[in-house]
């Protein structure tokens, strides 16, 4: 089951492709859909403020795409390929924040 904090390879679509990506969401409850959200990984860069570098050894150089979350079918994460810290994660969730111009609380 995958878990927030965890880089799995994600069948994306037809379009995306399978592809690494970083697991926001936590667990689904029992009455809640069978569902992940999670912020896919490139390698082709277009040096935007909404892609985050995050270096990792089980990746290619590329950036988290904080434009680009998706939430798809758990049973899409195919394979499970590591965890980042939970300062890592907050990279990329301070970049998808300031995409969708959601402020923190303080």
């Amino acid at each position: 089951m995958p878990g927030r904090g965890e880089v799995w390879l994600v069948d994306l679509g037809m379009i995306e492709k399978v592809r690494p990506a970083l697991v926001l969401s936590g667990p689904a409850g029992l009455k809640d859909r069978d569902l992940i959200t999670v912020i896919p990984h490139t390698t082709t860069l277009r040096d935007s403020p909404f892609e985050i570098q995050v270096p990792l050894p089980l990746l290619k150089p590329g950036a988290f795409l904080a434009q680009s979350p998706a939430t798809v079918p758990t049973p899409r994460a195919e394979r499970r390929l590591g965890r980042m810290t939970e300062a890592q994660v907050r990279q990329i969730e301070d970049a998808l924040l300031q995409w969708l111009e959601i402020k923190r609380a303080q």
